[in-house]
């Protein structure tokens, strides 16, 4: 047989693997939730809930000890700022301790009762700030609209008593020096850019280890010994297996894909910077990397529920191992090494400096490096798993 000719029957046998796995995956409803109907709806959702992007109006409770002028107006600026808003006033800090503990408040503003004493004698006074830690927006909100209100009210009081003529004085008294403070890469200071786009680039590496892994979940409960494909002529080559089940899987999330980093931002008015040629380049050995990784990790599971227990346990580490919500440096090397097995650990950085940051194809040379790495290596261990599989579903059936 010519060289023309083996092409072309490894050609037809990889097709037909793509056809059967293809029909699997449209008979499999578990398979399809996963693959279609998760990355169509969770990205919207998720969206949805971080579109305001900062938090407003957060409750607080107020202790005025003091019960003068200063004091009152401390707590007006507080309530007309964007961020807080005075929801009670409390007799003393256990009552306020025990609203934030119902969930009445999430700070509180102690003012003590010299608060006005010191500031007319023109000493440094103190107002205490309680925020529950469990929110850090809360916290963020609550703590810079005191920081703000204070600094306010003690440029007032420097004008008072600078005796200035101009207003132009009464300037540069407050603010000698003039810092211009420019937000790079999230102009609006919100969550949702910052963090949305790795959770969809970690969306897609999830749905495909589930979905992949449910349909071998699938194959093994219905044949134990591991034959995971029909009988074909195709068994002849462990590769023509591999690369008609990837075509599968890259042929449908070549869609998700392109709806998730391309759809999704447009419509919740993200930030979307990055040329299509540039999502192409990173998308192309990405999408590649988790398919052959979801297939390696397919052959780990025996059951359909293994699979499903096994992603959403290590969902929340990869996305803190991105670097996203955990600065990278500050990453122990153990687990910036653990990082290193995962697509997505490479894909989310590569996509955010090419997508918010502005980066060029160059400035993430070293991330698409590491993915077609990835893609070479786990497309190995996707063959060597699945020529095991392979044999010992023949050494059954010659036994048998």
């Amino acid at each position: 047989m010519s060289i023309f000719h083996k092409i072309i029957q490894a050609l037809n046998d990889a097709a037909y693997i793509w056809r059967q796995e293809f029909k699997q995956v449209l008979r499999d409803e578990g398979v399809l939730i996963f693959c279609v109907i998760v990355p169509l709806v969770y990205p919207l959702l998720y969206s949805w809930v971080y579109n305001n992007e900062t938090v407003r109006e957060v409750p607080v409770v107020v202790v005025d000890m003091s019960h003068s002028h200063q004091s009152r107006q401390f707590i007006r600026m507080c309530d007309a700022s964007p961020d807080v808003q005075v929801v009670s006033h409390a007799v003393d800090l256990d009552e306020a301790k025990s609203l934030v503990s119902r969930q009445v408040a999430k700070g509180i503003y102690y003012i003590p009762e010299d608060f006005a004493t010191k500031l007319n004698r023109m000493e440094q006074s103190t107002i205490s700030v309680y925020c529950d830690m469990a929110l850090m927006l809360t916290y963020k909100a609550i703590y810079q609209t005191a920081m703000a209100v204070s600094t306010k009210m003690g440029a007032q009081m420097q004008v008072a008593l600078a005796g200035n003529y101009t207003a132009r004085e009464d300037v540069i008294t407050v603010s000698p020096l003039e810092v211009e403070e420019v937000p790079m890469f999230n102009p609006q200071g919100g969550y949702g850019t910052s963090v949305l786009p790795a959770v969809l680039m970690l969306i897609i590496q999830q749905t495909l280890a589930l979905g992949i892994g449910l349909a071998a979940g699938t194959a093994r409960e219905t044949n134990p010994y591991g034959d995971l494909v029909p009988a074909h002529p195709a068994y002849s080559g462990i590769y023509r297996i591999v690369g008609g089940k990837a075509l599968c899987y890259l042929m449908v999330y070549a869609v998700m894909g392109a709806y998730l980093v391309t759809v999704v931002p447009r419509m919740f008015d993200f930030l979307q910077i990055a040329p299509w040629q540039s999502l192409l380049a990173l998308m192309t050995p990405y999408l590649l990397a988790c398919v052959f990784f979801g297939m390696t990790v397919s052959c780990l599971v025996r059951y359909r529920e293994n699979v499903i227990l096994l992603m959403v346990f290590i969902s929340l580490p990869l996305l803190f191992m991105t670097g996203v919500s955990w600065p990278q440096s500050s990453i122990p090397g153990a687990w910036q090494g653990v990082s290193w097995l995962f697509p997505s650990t490479f894909g989310v950085r590569a996509y955010l400096r090419l997508n918010s940051m502005g980066a060029s194809i160059g400035d993430v040379a070293l991330e698409l490096r590491c993915l077609w790495i990835q893609v070479a290596f786990y497309f190995g261990m996707a063959c060597l798993v699945y020529g095991h599989q392979l044999r010992e579903s023949r050494r059954h059936n010659l036994a048998a």
